[in-house]
């Protein structure tokens, strides 16, 4: 029997580049920076039940942290200012050009 955290990782990471794919964007180049935002994403969820950004701060109060689950619902206003999420975890290819 696999590690449970090590199974959610990888559903993350499967989510994640499927995602990306549909919105045609792509994850960080950094893999190492990735394999970090990706075991936040899974001990959120181990640990809350939901996939929290790790990059921001869960006020313990379920209705409006639900803002924050990923993907945050600022993620693609933050990827047509910037061309990444504050995570920098989705990136807009064009912003690497």
């Amino acid at each position: 029997m696999g590690d449970p955290v090590a199974e959610t990782e990888d559903e993350i990471r499967n989510w994640a580049l499927e995602y990306s794919r549909s919105k045609g964007w792509i994850l960080s180049p950094d893999e190492k920076h990735n394999n970090a935002v990706i075991k936040g994403l899974a001990r959120n969820s181990e640990k809350y039940g939901e996939r929290y950004c790790p990059c921001r701060v869960r006020s313990g109060d379920k209705e409006k942290d639900k803002a924050i689950i990923c993907p945050c619902e600022y993620h693609v206003h933050e990827l047509e200012q910037a061309g990444h999420c504050t995570c920098n975890f989705f990136y807009d290819p064009e912003f690497l050009s």
